[in-house]
């Protein structure tokens, strides 16, 4: 039988969004299971003291996923990645008919533009080596919506397909791509609606789970597809979310 190995010694990491939340576990954990990981992140501070936590032999890079020229600049100067992570996003919780033009496109350049960029200034180098891994970060907003959810579920649902796209594209050269999508996690992100008991436990109550995700709760899903024990797993969505996308309402009949 197989060794199913989740071994990344001598495996070389990028995670984009490092300084915190998701990125910062996902890094982490990377770097635990042995990878040499570069923390990137707008905030290069904050990168900095999470690489200096993960241990030695590990970088902070500054990069604002927003410029085109921070992303073109890092893909030539860092070595290529054998896996490449990236969690940065934004949202604006307005319905349809208050939202305005500039809070558009400040959400599709962040979630969706970004990743385009991103996926093929450093999928390129990767393809032309011939192996590697991609993960993005979704969301469960890309097959179930809300009222206020608009552009940004839109973006995550173009997040997907780009990413499938991705994988068609770069599976000859040996490239991966695959796509996390997390349910309600305790993050930056979420903190407008975290700070709200009521709007709080609606969501923790529409989990199986009962309860809101941890950040560190995603990184293990991370591990998985940047390991050798998802050689076979491209162009797919492993969705991490306590069960929130398998329960059809709330309503809990008695019973017999």
């Amino acid at each position: 039988m197989s060794d199913v190995s989740f071994n990344l010694e001598g495996k070389t990491a990028l995670v984009i969004g490092a300084a915190s939340g998701i990125g910062q576990e996902a890094a982490g954990a990377l770097a635990s299971h042995g990878a040499r990981v570069v923390f990137a992140d707008r905030n290069l501070d904050g990168a900095d003291a999470a690489a200096r936590a993960a241990g030695a032999g590990h970088s902070a890079v500054h990069l604002d996923v927003l410029d085109d020229s921070s992303i073109a600049s890092a893909a030539a100067r860092l070595p290529v990645p054998d896996v490449l992570v990236f969690t940065a996003a934004t949202n604006v919780r307005k319905r349809i008919l208050d939202y305005d033009l500039a809070e558009f496109d400040r959400v599709v350049a962040l979630n969706l533009r970004a990743s385009f960029n991103i996926i093929r200034s450093f999928g390129g180098p990767m393809c032309e080596r011939g192996s590697g891994s991609i993960i993005g970060f979704g969301s469960i907003r890309a097959v179930t919506v809300e009222p206020g959810q608009a552009v940004y579920a839109a973006t995550k649902a173009g997040l997907v397909q780009l990413a499938r796209t991705a994988a068609a594209e770069f599976g000859p050269d040996g490239v991966r791509v695959n796509v996390v999508s997390p349910g309600v996690v305790d993050t930056p992100l979420t903190s407008q609606i975290r700070s709200d008991p009521d709007w709080y436990g609606a969501y923790a109550a529409k989990t199986a789970l009962g309860r809101w995700a941890r950040a560190e709760e995603l990184a293990g899903a991370v591990v998985y597809l940047a390991s050798d024990a998802s050689s076979y797993v491209t162009g797919s969505v492993l969705t991490v979310d306590g069960g929130w996308t398998a329960i059809d309402g709330r309503y809990d009949p008695p019973n017999g």
